[in-house]
């Protein structure tokens, strides 16, 4: 019917268009590209081609509501948090204009909310009270190579009394060498007191440590050297003077890279507003937060204040009283923006290799389980390409009871050309989990979006071949991805290229919603400085032009684990499964939060009565969507339930 269609419509074309054209000296293949685009939009357009592949349309919000969305986060309200900060805008980080976005998918409204601090390349995950903590963020930009005038670097503050109280230091504290060069804290910094601790022969005292960074007070190679310096520090309160000092190990005219904050909020989606509680024990950019079995989140990796990839020092926070607790025992290194998961055992999580960035190529790249008992880090090698996981993305394959997880795509370190289109699986619930290898991409992939989607399949999409899109290589591709087959499937192609700071999300009435995209160029040539892709687009699944969604008329607001549910639906006959699907919150391609849960089903007068697992490894206490699936795999609209804690009472 299509190809028969398209073929009467060439004929009369060709008569009507392209013999006058060539006659009147008209160019032909204006007019021929402009009909091939007339008959690309027939066919994308079709019930027959959205059946089979999906729909994407483009939305763009009015100028005054445009934001640069590095990260995104689905709210338990169903709207949709997008975060910029300054948005990898110098200018907008210099007059310290941050910006977030509320977006409400259903009736295409926003509202730019007050964002007190830069989060721009923050870490973030929900928690159980379905606020989405937000921690870390950007203190400095970094300064390239032939742009940094000053000499700087780190300098450690030390203090070796542990009876004196917090000394807080404003910025442009000066540290002075022996040599009388005098260096310039380019922040604010507080001094703890050392610790003391008894033993059989008295106490044993260990000097605090503060690492702040400083530049000279001049221009000029006469302030760089290399090897450690001891400082003394102006600012000093008499009775602390022979206790606190400084060490420094150089002073450079090198690239000095973005430095990170401590600041951390949870936003309240209730209220639309940033909460502020305590700060982390390190300042973090490029940060990974990642849920626990225990309701806790722990805050790995990221660049500190001084641009430096922190050496392992990990750190949890707690909840219940909004403060975070270095965790020494369990020093780890990972690049930056480490994927980490929470398996089904409780003190174990997955290292899926996928990271962001920073870091040498050498260290913490092997995946493997980090064992949260004994800090021991178990590699499992063998996945393929694996020096290609830089910008990769991971995600739960399939109902995490399942245990599989899927890592798609990835590059070579720093800004490698190489790219790969590997996906590989690895079942952790095996005895001896080994990777095995999926079907490929179509062409190298960095930056895939992984979105899990209520049929147990997973939407991969858009992504680049080059570093940041680099020669015009934003793929353009879509592809659904069958974890149960280990097979991939054709979908639309999106109309917007995205790469790096892109994100997509599943959204609650079963629609994909994908954000963002931060291209170093926007050319072939790499000559024309990149714009950031402030468009949003929505991929329609083909679930969705399959027939009506069933309906969910009654559920339940919430639910605790183990507990059996009545939903009410006046399509039980043709209900065949039920999913609760957490909310996504994503950046850098990485989401260590969406999961997909199957629920025990069974059919009852009304409806369905679904059964919640009992394991908190499997559903964290959280808000997710339900979601129940006819015999076509159409789902329905999510119903929002809350999980709440063992034990406590459930939000109201």
């Amino acid at each position: 019917m299509i190809g028969q269609g398209l073929t009467r419509r060439v004929k009369r074309f060709l008569l009507l268009v392209i013999v006058p054209a060539v006659m009147l000296g008209v160019n032909v293949p204006p007019a021929w590209a402009w009909y091939s685009e007339l008959r690309h939009q027939r066919l994308i357009n079709s019930q027959e081609y959205k059946e089979q592949f999906g729909k994407w349309d483009v939305l763009e919000l009015p100028d005054d509501q445009k934001v640069n969305a590095i990260h995104a986060a689905v709210l338990p309200t169903g709207r949709i948090l997008l975060i910029a900060g300054s948005g990898n805008k110098e200018d907008m980080f210099n007059a310290g204009t941050f910006k977030s976005l509320v977006y409400d998918p259903a009736t295409g409204r926003s509202r730019v909310v007050p964002t007190p601090d830069d989060m721009f390349c923050s870490g973030h995950t929900f928690l159980a009270s379905g606020n989405l903590l937000v921690a870390g963020g950007t203190q400095r930009y970094e300064r390239l190579d032939g742009a940094v005038t000053n000499a700087g670097g780190g300098v450690i503050v030390k203090n070796e009394d542990p009876d004196s109280a917090p000394i807080p230091f404003p910025a442009g504290t000066e540290f002075r060498s022996p040599e009388g060069l005098v260096y310039r804290a380019t922040h604010p910094f507080t001094v703890e007191p050392a610790t003391k601790v008894a033993t059989r022969r008295g106490a044993t005292v260990t000097a605090s440590e503060t690492t702040v960074f400083a530049e000279a007070v001049e221009p000029g190679p006469g302030y760089v050297f290399e090897g450690p310096r001891q400082y003394s520090v102006s600012g000093v309160p008499a009775a602390d003077a022979q206790n606190v000092y400084a060490l420094g190990q150089a002073m450079t005219l090198k690239k000095q890279n973005y430095q990170g904050i401590e600041q951390t909020y949870e936003f309240n989606p209730n209220t639309e507003s940033y909460e502020r509680v305590g700060d982390m024990v390190f300042k973090r950019w490029y940060p990974t937060l990642t849920g626990l079995s225990d309701g806790g989140v722990i805050a790995v990796s990221g660049l500190d204040g001084t641009g430096e990839v922190l050496n392992g020092q990990n750190e949890i926070y707690n909840p219940v009283t909004r403060t975070w607790t270095e965790r020494k025992d369990l020093t780890q290194y990972f690049p930056t923006y480490p994927a980490l998961f929470q398996t089904a055992r409780e003190d174990m999580l997955f290292y899926s290799g996928a990271n962001s960035g920073y870091g040498p190529a050498e260290a913490g790249r092997v995946p493997g389980f980090w064992n949260l008992k004994n800090n021991v880090l178990t590699p499992i090698p063998g996945m393929r390409d694996p020096d290609l996981l830089e910008t990769a993305g991971s995600a739960w394959a399939g109902p995490v009871q399942d245990q599989r997880i899927a890592v798609v795509g990835g590059g070579g370190v720093g800004e490698s050309p190489r790219s790969t289109a590997r996906i590989d699986t690895i079942d952790l619930d095996t005895p001896n989990p080994t990777w095995q290898p999926g079907p490929m991409l179509p062409e190298g992939t960095r930056y895939p979006n992984l979105t899990t989607l209520p049929d147990d399949t997973m939407l991969i999409s858009n992504g680049s071949r080059d570093y940041r899109g680099k020669g015009d290589t934003n793929n353009h591709n879509a592809r659904i991805y069958k974890p149960q087959t280990n097979t991939l499937d054709y979908a639309a192609d999106p109309a917007v290229g995205r790469n790096y700071h892109s994100a997509s999300m599943l959204l609650p009435d079963g629609r994909v919603m994908v954000v963002g995209s931060d291209p170093l160029f926007n050319d072939l040539a790499n000559t024309i400085p990149g714009t950031f892709e402030q468009r949003i687009e929505i991929y329609t699944p083909p679930y969705l032009f399959r027939g009506p969604q069933p309906q969910v008329s009654d559920a339940p607001p919430r639910a605790a684990l183990g507990a059996t549910i009545d939903v009410a639906s006046p399509d039980a006959a043709r209900i065949q499964s039920a999913r609760l699907m957490a909310p996504m919150a994503s950046t850098h391609v990485t989401d260590t939060h969406q999961r997909s849960i199957a629920l025990d089903m069974t059919k009852t007068a009304a409806g369905v009565s679904v059964t919640l697992p009992d394991d908190r490894t499997i559903a964290p206490p959280g808000r997710y969507m339900l979601f129940l699936l006819d015999d076509r795999g159409v789902p329905s609209v999510g119903r929002w339930i809350e999980v709440p804690e063992p034990g406590r009472a459930a939000a109201a």
